[in-house]
């Protein structure tokens, strides 16, 4: 009989070979058994131990870059710090050449005031470049005495100004972008002191006793 002679409802032997009528596939698999407590708590430290070591590395590693940039970071101010004054002493090296240069011919000249203008001209230079740097004196002669700008080196007693009053200056003082650089060095005004009157006989507003003596 051919495979076409065959009717629709009749199994074939081949397809149904291996196969056990009624039994699902996969039935024959173990199960796996449900992980015990003790070992998904391994399995959790597992875990864990990973992750943390992932964080240590991390660490690490943000530790060593923040190290690096302490370092760069205090090199380039220590560099920064030292030539700070850079631009200053620059603008001062034509002074110290324009000083050096007149004192060579102060040397053999006889001219004093000619020498003396080249001298205050220098000394105008040198106080425009002090000045854009931010530095500016101030005056303290007939001012009252202040502490935060004036140092006292000496009192003395005066009654044609008020006690505190600054008389002299002996060295002047500088303010740098409105901060007190030097305090000035001044002598202050004191009250006269009044001298004591000689002391009175008798009781003020009484009159002598008479040398007289009452008679009754």
């Amino acid at each position: 009989m051919n495979d076409e002679d065959k009717p629709d409802n009749v199994p074939d032997g081949r397809a149904a070979v291996g196969k056990t009528a009624g039994v699902p596939e996969g039935a024959g698999e173990v199960p796996t058994a449900p992980a015990s407590p003790l070992e998904q708590l391994q399995r959790d430290l597992e875990e864990a131990m990973k992750s943390a070591q992932v964080y240590k590395d991390q660490f690490f590693r943000k530790a060593a870059e923040l190290e690096n940039y302490k370092r760069r970071s205090e090199a380039e101010y220590l560099n920064l710090v030292r030539n700070a004054n850079e631009g200053l002493i620059n603008a001062l090296l034509p002074i110290v050449e324009d000083l050096t240069r007149s004192l060579k011919a102060g040397s053999s000249q006889a001219d004093v005031e000619a020498f003396y203008r080249g001298v205050e001209l220098i000394y105008q230079k040198l106080m425009k470049v002090l000045e854009a740097q931010g530095l500016a004196p101030f005056d303290s002669a007939g001012t009252q005495f202040d502490v935060d700008y004036h140092d006292a080196l000496l009192q003395v007693a005066r009654d044609d100004v008020p006690p505190g009053t600054v008389v002299e200056e002996i060295a002047r003082g500088y303010k740098l972008n409105d901060k007190v650089l030097r305090h000035a060095r001044v002598i202050v005004s004191a009250a006269v002191q009044a001298e004591s009157a000689p002391e009175a006989s008798g009781t003020p507003g009484t009159p002598p006793e008479s040398k007289e003596s009452t008679q009754h």
